[in-house]
């Protein structure tokens, strides 16, 4: 009797940390949430965002996604909202990465963006 209660608090332990472990992630291989700094301006979507730290959301709408750029720590809150694609890596991403293109008004524009720890990265 003893030995089955050991077995099953064991089971239960088991499960929650299976449980904890796979929260960060979605179906889709990526974080919901995660912080980002930028050094410089950067145009997201339609709104060139000011350089700071920003809290970055992945949202579905219906079947697109959508990531929600929220600059942190400022009394003017700027928020930019851009549908991107995902594309899978072959492993998980080991670090977070941004490539950017420059447009004809001299703008560093975001084309990809990698999280650490995703398997999937965004494509703008």
């Amino acid at each position: 009797m003893r030995s089955q209660k050991c077995l099953l608090v064991i089971a239960i332990c088991v499960l929650g940390l299976s449980v904890l472990a796979g929260a960060g992630q979605n179906q889709f291989g990526v974080a919901g949430s995660h912080d980002i700094s930028f050094s410089t301006p950067i145009r997201v979507g339609d709104v060139l965002l000011p350089k700071g730290e920003y809290r970055v959301l992945h949202t579905m709408e219906g079947q697109e996604h959508v990531m929600v750029f929220k600059r942190l720590n400022t009394k003017k809150p700027v928020e930019a909202r851009v549908k991107c694609q995902l594309q899978p890596l072959a492993t998980k991403a080991p670090r977070t990465e941004q490539t950017y293109a420059f447009n004809a008004a001299n703008e560093r524009v975001l084309h990809t963006l990698v999280f650490r720890g995703d398997s999937a990265q965004h494509v703008f």
